[in-house]
Parts: structure tokens; C-alpha cells; sequence
């Protein structure tokens, strides 16, 4: 398996003076996913947890519904083929909705999780929990103090300054757990997939920080784990802030320093 990051050499040019130097990158590595044998998703991810991140995409696209429907999670190469890790397979119970979804295989990158989804009533999962009904309040000191906390945590990103993380937090600002990868959504996964396979969801009660900004796709990761607030360091997108207010959920943007806007369900945002 690829190391989470790698060296390459390059030139730094200042002053019209060049230097040959060594950087450290983020590795950047494709992951098929299959289900029961059968193709799903190849997604571009920074390797490292990654059942967490394929048990969390089956979760967050419908595959599962529970954690336990998920019997087996196990690397897998074709005859003849060299072990990379870079392939992996998910083993599901009969009565996990996987199948079906693995008729829509498509294609995702580290830049956007939704990618070869034929339209927006496709991604429109149903949540099996409510968190409209989660009544978690949070503290605007609190909540103004996650970044500096998902920040501080964030060890891979102190040496490559090139990927993004998700942080899981309780109401009092407790980090349960950190995932870092080159994208959002996989970030988000690992996040979720740790807590399926932990036996934690639905997360109620919860805040999930997002690095970047907090995208439909994002919005809707959240709503799949139950988690009620959903909070970003940038903007929300219109589609983010739409299906939060429709599924009750509370979303936070633009949290930076003691000044965030809080877009829909203000309710829990405690003064």
C-alpha cells in the first residue's frame, strides 16, 4: 500500500536563484470498491483507513443501512494481478440494499464525490434517522474553537499543507475523531465508516467539522449518520443549506475565529 505521504524532488526558484530541494506531498491513490465481487465506485483517495472510508461510502450511498450489514470488508486483486491494496470488496447480508445500488457504478475523484450520478433525485438518499428531532445545542464559544482544534490535530497536513479533514465533535467540543484525505467527501466517510464499525451511529448529539466548504454532498453524509449540526470553515452551496433546513438539520458556515453564519436551524446554536 502507498504511504500516506511521499517525496519528490524539485527546483525552488526566489530571487532568481534556484535550489534543488525535496517536499513532502500528499499521495494521492485510486480505490475500487466492489460489492460482493461487483464493481461500485473507484474513488480518489490518500490511502490509509480504508475500510473506514468504504464502509462509510456504502452507508452514505444506501448500500447498507447498518454497519452489521457490511459481513466483510477485504483487499482483492484479479489472477495474475499484483496486491496493491488499491481494490477493495465488501461483503453484504442478503437483505442489504447494495446490490441495486451497485447498478449506478460510477466514477468519483478527490474533488467531488458526486461525480457519474445521473441526477439530483439519485443523490437524494433517505436517511434512516431523524435529526430533526435531535435537540444538541452547541455553544458559540464552542463551535468557534473546533477549527483551531481540527487544525492542531491535523498531523499529515502539518508536513504536506495539501488535503482536507472531517472532525467529529461532542456538544462541549471534545474531538472523537479526526480523518484526514485529498478529498472531502472521503474525509467525511472515514469519519462515518469509524463510527459504523464502531457501533456509535446514529450519531446524535454530535457536530461534524468540515475543513472546506460544506457542499450538498456533505450536507448529506451528515444527514445519513444522524448527525444533527453540520459546521464548515468556508461557504455553504444553496442546495446544502436547502436540504438542511428540509431535514431539520443545523449548518454553520463561514466559522472563522468568533464569527460563523448559521444558515438553517439556529435553534441549537445556544447564546
Amino acid at each position: 500500500m502507498a504511504g500516506v505521504t511521499t517525496k519528490r524532488r524539485l527546483v525552488h526558484i526566489e530571487d532568481g536563484s534556484q535550489q534543488v530541494r525535496f517536499d513532502t506531498l500528499v499521495a494521492e491513490e485510486p480505490l475500487e470498491i466492489r460489492v460482493d465481487g461487483s464493481a461500485l465506485a473507484v474513488t480518489m483517495r490518500t490511502p490509509g483507513n480504508d475500510f473506514e472510508l468504504a464502509a462509510g461510502f456504502l452507508l452514505t450511498e444506501g448500500a447498507v443501512e447498518r454497519a452489521d450489514q457490511i459481513r466483510r470488508l477485504r483487499y482483492c486483486v484479479d489472477d495474475g494481478e499484483t496486491q496493491e491494496f488499491n481494490v477493495l470488496n465488501a461483503d453484504l447480508s442478503p437483505d442489504a440494499p447494495g446490490r441495486s445500488v451497485a447498478e449506478r457504478s460510477f466514477v468519483t475523484t478527490s474533488s467531488c464525490g458526486l461525480c457519474g450520478k445521473t441526477s439530483i433525485d439519485t443523490v437524494r438518499a433517505r436517511s434512516t434517522f431523524d435529526v430533526r428531532s435531535d435537540d444538541v445545542t452547541v455553544a458559540p464559544a464552542v463551535l468557534a474553537s473546533l477549527p483551531d482544534q481540527l487544525r492542531a490535530a491535523q498531523r499529515v497536513f502539518e508536513s504536506t499543507g495539501g488535503l482536507h479533514a472531517a472532525g467529529l465533535f461532542t456538544p462541549d467540543g471534545e474531538l472523537v475523531c479526526l480523518r484526514e484525505d485529498v478529498g472531502r467527501h472521503n474525509a467525511f466517510d472515514k469519519v462515518i465508516g469509524w463510527a459504523g464499525l464502531d457501533g456509535r451511529l446514529p450519531l446524535r448529539g454530535h457536530v461534524i467539522l468540515a475543513s472546506g466548504r460544506a457542499s450538498f454532498e456533505l450536507t448529506q453524509k451528515a444527514l445519513m449518520a444522524g448527525i444533527p449540526v453540520l459546521a464548515s470553515v468556508s461557504a455553504p452551496s444553496s442546495l446544502a443549506v436547502q436540504l438542511a433546513e428540509e431535514s431539520g438539520m443545523t449548518l454553520v458556515g463561514f466559522l472563522r475565529g468568533q464569527t460563523m453564519n448559521v444558515y438553517v436551524g439556529e435553534q441549537r446554536v445556544s447564546t
